[in-house]
């Protein structure tokens, strides 16, 4: 059965319903996955998706930051939570399909503007919680998984707009793209964005702080989905919805999708 998935780091779930709703109505995934969803749980206008179809959630939440959640259309259950680099923070929530495939939806720090540890405590907490995501899944091998999330990292040089300019930039800093590699590589995840559009630049985010955002194209590729090979093998459909960053009162991210032979 085809499942298609999508991954959106919506910046407040609440001040954007309305884009998640008309997402959800153009679009139809079968699941999406939210992040920085800034809201507690009881928070979270959850009705309005359910009036859609969207009946089926798992969520972390907590006031003002942070925030993960996944809708889902197919019967899913609640897989629970990591606490990766003892945070504390609602950085992550698993959802189980009826057949076991396993959701993972992350929200990585972000790292803040030094790409030093001693300087910026921030950016420490960032390559610490990458390096628990390679403790955890290269003890426990995954199968039949799909993670997904804003994972804030930009790996590839083509997955910037100047790898030369970024080097030493928070999200594209050899220690922090070695680092998701290493996450990457010892859970057996295959990058099923790459695996469908292998070449070229391929953005997800732009930042708000440029006056004119298409045209500048100044993008990174911070969103990812990554997939099990068992499930990687029947992936398909990858793509970036780069017009939804132009929709009124926008996330500084756009949706990725990737459809699932489950």
């Amino acid at each position: 059965m085809p499942v298609t998935l999508a991954t959106w780091n919506i910046n407040s779930v609440r001040l954007r319903a309305g884009l998640v709703t008309e997402l959800l109505r153009q679009e139809a995934p079968d699941i999406l996955c939210l992040q920085e969803c800034k809201s507690p749980v009881d928070k979270i206008p959850l009705e309005i998706f359910h009036n859609i179809g969207y009946r089926h959630i798992a969520a972390r939440g907590e006031k003002g930051y942070n925030g993960v959640a996944i809708l889902s259309k197919l019967p899913m259950e609640d897989a629970g939570d990591l606490n990766f680099a003892k945070l504390g923070q609602a950085r992550h929530v698993a959802g189980r399909l009826e057949d076991g495939t396993v959701i993972h939806n992350f929200y990585v720090p972000a790292g803040g503007d030094v790409p030093d540890r001693e300087k910026n405590p921030k950016f420490g907490q960032k390559l610490d919680y990458v390096a628990d995501m390679q403790k955890h899944f290269g003890a426990d091998r995954p199968h039949r998984s799909i993670l997904v999330g804003d994972l804030n990292i930009a790996p590839r040089e083509d997955d910037v707009w100047s790898h030369k300019q970024l080097l030493k930039v928070v999200s594209h800093t050899p220690v922090e793209t070695e680092a998701l590699n290493a996450a990457q590589e010892a859970g057996g995840w295959v990058d099923v964005t790459r695996q469908d559009i292998p070449d070229g630049q391929l953005y997800s985010w732009w930042s708000y702080r440029s006056p004119d955002w298409n045209a500048a194209d100044k993008g990174r590729r911070l969103d990812h989905i990554w997939a099990t090979p068992d499930l990687a093998s029947g992936a398909s459909g990858s793509r970036i919805l780069r017009e939804v960053r132009g929709w009124e009162k926008p996330s500084d991210h756009a949706p990725v999708f990737a459809t699932f032979d489950i």
